[in-house]
């Protein structure tokens, strides 16, 4: 088996050069040790939430670098300067030993200057352009974030995207009771049945037997917000991996209907496996095109819905460091047309005095307050109950927005 610093960069040139999602790509690592995954992991990310910064440390001591070169120089950089536990002969070594003979003199002599010069930084003109500088964000996405949400605000996301994300679980109410799972003094319930762990609560038999689940402080809130009973009919309109979907179920204690769809048949295995392991008998999985009618389905027959829909993830950046080295201006207005399509197919299937939640995990205007405003123009029959950003400073949590909205009359005829 390779070394657990090969197989990060092997990891991360996946990531950074073919547009790899990190999650899925540290999946192949389970024949480590519990020590050389959490190596890994902390490398991979780590890299990832400060490469531009890292970049900035060798780039004026070479040129012509080969892209999975400069990689393993950012890596190694980051190992430099933020792992003080591993040596840093033991680094520039390691990087020296997964090149060819011909790049062994380079990448010693580089990472050499740069240990021996310390961490440099350049000239900034504002507070947005060092605070791009010293999170690795794009520049751009720090401005739209402080038109739209003050610059206060701007710094203290980019600064939360920096953090290690704290794992949050949550109860499974048809499978454990809140007593049950508080004998264990390890779980800490913070409210509703949110709670953090003092330990890998993937380890656990909790976990194994489904009384428990993996899922972000804020999107449990989100969960919430539709107010699901017992014996509704609900639609959940993009609901991969399932973890919402089985949040609602719990909700309506099991009685009921919920209709589950999500665009790849993939994916729907997913959110029917999850439903087995965690007792929820009440869904029915569909792979469909929630933007596109739904075959089968009623107009004006559901009582809740979701609509979790496809977005940038900008706030979701601490999970997920690699989208920010991705993600463009021109992505984001894509996928407004996308989530419009939804919402306003979804909506068709709403019932008079039924209440309908958008949300999605990021942080733009445009995906989110101007989405709903448009959509609300556009259909009278809608009110706004309520809506709210949650910023990943707040609850430690990732960025979250939703709206709740009710239809209080029928559509109009065009």
């Amino acid at each position: 088996m390779e070394s657990a610093r090969a197989y990060a960069w092997k990891a991360l040139n996946r990531i950074v050069l073919e547009h790899g999602y990190a999650s899925l790509i540290l999946r192949g690592m389970e024949g480590y040790s519990r020590e050389d995954r959490s190596l890994i992991s902390e490398i991979v990310y780590g890299t990832l939430r400060n490469y531009t910064r890292l970049s900035y440390q060798w780039e004026d001591l070479a040129s012509h670098v080969k892209q999975k070169t400069a990689v393993l120089l950012n890596m190694s950089v980051y190992q430099l300067f933020f792992l003080d536990r591993i040596p840093d002969y033991a680094v520039i070594n390691e990087a020296c030993s997964l090149v060819s003979e011909k790049e062994k003199g380079f990448v010693n002599a580089v990472l050499h200057k740069v240990q021996k010069r310390g961490m440099i930084a350049p000239e900034f003109h504002d507070e947005l352009e060092r605070m791009a500088f010293e999170t690795s964000h794009p520049l751009w996405l720090l401005k739209l974030w402080s038109a739209h949400y003050g610059m206060e605000n701007a710094v203290k996301i980019a600064e939360a995207d920096q953090q290690r994300p704290i794992v949050y679980g949550r109860r499974n109410p048809l499978k454990i009771s809140r007593e049950e799972l508080f004998s264990d003094r390890k779980v800490h319930f913070l409210e509703a049945d949110c709670f953090t762990y003092d330990g890998i609560l993937t380890e656990t038999s909790w976990f194994d037997e489904g009384k428990v689940l993996i899922q972000d402080r804020a999107s449990q809130a989100v969960g919430r917000l539709l107010e699901a009973e017992p014996g509704m009919c609900v639609l959940d309109a993009c609901a991969a991996p399932g973890t919402k979907t089985q949040e609602i179920a719990s909700e309506m204690k099991n009685q009921g209907m919920i209709t589950a769809l999500d665009l790849h048949e993939e994916r729907v295995k997913l959110i029917e496996q999850l439903m087995v392991k965690t007792g929820v008998s009440i869904v029915s999985c569909r792979a469909a095109d929630a933007s596109k009618p739904i075959m089968g389905m009623e107009p004006e027959s559901m009582d809740r819905i979701l609509v979790d829909a496809p977005c940038s993830g900008l706030g979701d950046l601490s999970h997920k460091p690699e989208i920010r080295m991705h993600v463009t201006p021109e992505s984001l207005d894509e996928l407004t047309k996308l989530q419009a399509s939804i919402l306003e197919n979804a909506a068709a299937y709403l019932k008079k005095g039924g209440r309908m939640v958008y949300s999605t995990c990021t942080l733009n205007r445009k995906e989110n307050e101007n989405q709903v405003n448009t959509f609300l123009k556009r259909h009278p029959e809608f009110e706004r109950i309520s809506e709210k950003t949650w910023f990943p400073y707040e609850l430690e949590s990732d960025g979250f927005y939703a709206a709740v909205l009710t239809k209080t009359g029928s559509a109009m005829v065009k």
